[in-house]
């Protein structure tokens, strides 16, 4: 590890801990050289993911468009964004061990409606309007009626 200061390839450990997140090991050091201190940080890094959007084309999976969507639907309503970023990470973690390289919008989409179902019923509503493409009232009370029917 190369201090930012003085560029000396030699440096100590001085504390480790994990990130608030949980995904990245935060490393303190002290340069050998000047006795500067800097931060770094480890991260596992992981095969590419690949998003099959309905057209067929591919794209990496990006955690940041998703939570952008989610926060998009929970616009204006009581939701903490812990919970948004919760809800991110658990669809992150699910996409990432399904020990495949390549998952389907389909299968994003609904589990961010999952998510968004136990988290806010008028989120999933707007997400779900959105995702499913409703084209007029009728396919939106159909969605309405499945939520209701699932709560009694």
């Amino acid at each position: 590890m190369r201090c930012v200061y003085c560029n000396c390839t030699d440096s100590r450990v001085i504390d480790s801990r994990s990130t608030e997140d949980g995904n990245a090991i935060r490393r303190r050091r002290e340069c050998e050289g000047c006795g500067r201190r800097f931060t770094t940080y480890e991260k596992i890094d992981t095969v590419p993911l690949m998003v099959i959007k309905k057209d067929k084309s591919r794209q990496t999976f990006d955690a940041e468009k998703l939570r952008a969507g989610i926060i998009k639907s929970c616009e204006k309503r009581p939701v903490p964004l812990k919970d948004i970023d919760a809800l991110v990470r658990n669809i992150e973690m699910k996409a990432y061990n399904s020990y495949d390289q390549e998952i389907s919008s389909q299968v994003l989409g609904e589990m961010v409606m999952d998510g968004l179902k136990d988290l806010d019923e008028v989120a999933y509503v707007r997400f779900a309007s959105v995702y499913r493409q409703f084209r007029d009232i009728q396919t939106f009370m159909d969605e309405l009626s499945k939520l209701l029917g699932e709560k009694k």
